[in-house]
């Protein structure tokens, strides 16, 4: 077996298609967007090149590839005074042999230590926490969705046998968007519902852009006290809302206010791998053909919740509720979704794991992320939790 850096455009290609072969058989398993993974490292498209850098390998054996794996660097901002590099590894694809994987894991974290890394988190992205991060450790016959890790359940195994840790869980909680609110949230709903304060408006597409900065400045309160998550400016957050326009649906996107300021949102978009996966990897003319018909037939019923947050001031007085209760009326009076996952709820977040308990949520997905630490005599330490 040879490991091979990436150099060659037909690599670059082998990268991207060796997962295809891989899965080609799992019936659940929908395959990423091509351009997607490919933006992951273009440094013209990933903003994360500005204070990093990425490594790519290939395992061969007598031309056959029998896994992939990226491994990520993060350098400390001037604000993050005393803290090292961040050390990932992601994309990571193999067969079901653990002399593979350590061959492939071995090149990552010794490129790794030479970029001045101590530790190796996994599977992670170069980016953003809110895609291709953490290995499914449960919920292999429930469909990925998008931008989501799907894996073998083997690979458990094979990152656990090397060494590694779990530093946290994230949780993807399922719910029947047609069942009835619990009565608790219900209760706590009604005591919002009564505050004439309080105000609840769905996005408008026709004002999008006085309810997208509404949504940012509540997202930039609520989650950057949070390892790991960084705010968003305007234009970042504009950016991102622009992306997702053309599959916005008005009505399950919610902003709650106080006094006429936001202070909390909700923010669910069709899943739109539920579309993807008619188009094999590729956007091309067939695949855009293939992507609006299904659109415009109405086959997605599986909403995604991407976004759910409380400033800090309005935390703990029921708004959570009243506003998950609003888009459940909403929904259940339409009946145009019937289901609703709602990604990334991270165990180190008990409040928001007791926030979908009550909303009714069961876990259907579980992603793992692992650390290895280089300095095998130091003691490990999981996430710890917010309070």
């Amino acid at each position: 077996m040879q490991v091979v850096p990436l150099v060659t455009h037909s690599e670059e290609k082998e990268f991207i298609e060796f997962s295809t072969r891989l899965y080609r058989d799992n019936p659940t398993w929908i395959r990423p967007m091509d351009a997607d993974i490919r933006a992951v490292f273009d440094p013209e498209k990933n903003k994360a090149f500005s204070h990093g850098a990425c490594s790519r390998w290939l395992l061969k054996d007598k031309g056959r590839t029998l896994g992939r794996i990226a491994a990520f660097i993060t350098y400390p901002s001037d604000s993050d005074a005393g803290a090292g590099p961040s050390g990932g590894i992601g994309f990571f694809d193999c067969i079901h042999s653990q002399d593979a994987a350590n061959a492939l894991f071995n090149a990552a974290r010794d490129w790794l230590q030479e970029q001045g890394a101590t530790y190796m988190d996994g599977p992670v992205n170069f980016g953003r926490r809110d895609k291709w991060w953490g290995l499914l450790t449960k919920g292999f016959e429930v469909e990925p969705n998008y931008q989501c890790n799907y894996n073998f359940p083997y690979y458990a195994e094979l990152f656990e046998n090397y060494g590694f840790q779990t530093y946290f869980q994230q949780y993807t909680f399922l719910r029947n968007v047609l069942d009835p609110v619990s009565k608790r949230l219900a209760y706590k709903a009604d005591l919002v519902a009564a505050d004439p304060d309080y105000t609840f408006e769905h996005l408008k597409l026709s004002e999008f852009e006085k309810y997208a900065s509404h949504i940012i400045e509540v997202y930039n309160k609520a989650w950057v006290k949070h390892d790991g998550v960084n705010s968003l400016s305007m234009e970042q957050g504009r950016a991102i809302m622009n992306q997702l326009k053309p599959i916005l649906d008005e009505k399950v996107i919610w902003i709650a206010y106080h006094k006429g300021k936001p202070a909390a949102i909700f923010i669910c978009i069709p899943e739109v791998n539920q579309l993807l996966k008619h188009v094999n990897g590729k956007l091309d003319l067939l695949g855009k053909l293939k992507f609006f018909w299904h659109k415009k037939t109405g086959h997605n019923k599986k909403l995604l919740g991407m976004v759910f947050g409380v400033v800090p001031e309005h935390q703990g007085k029921g708004v959570d509720g009243a506003i998950i209760k609003v888009m459940s009326d909403v929904l259940r009076k339409n009946k145009d979704y019937e289901f609703m996952e709602m990604n990334g709820i991270g165990d180190f977040n008990p409040k928001m794991i007791l926030v979908m308990r009550q909303v009714g949520g069961a876990i259907c997905k579980v992603h793992s992320t692992y650390r290895y630490l280089f300095d095998r005599t130091i003691p490990f330490e999981r996430m710890k939790s917010i309070r």
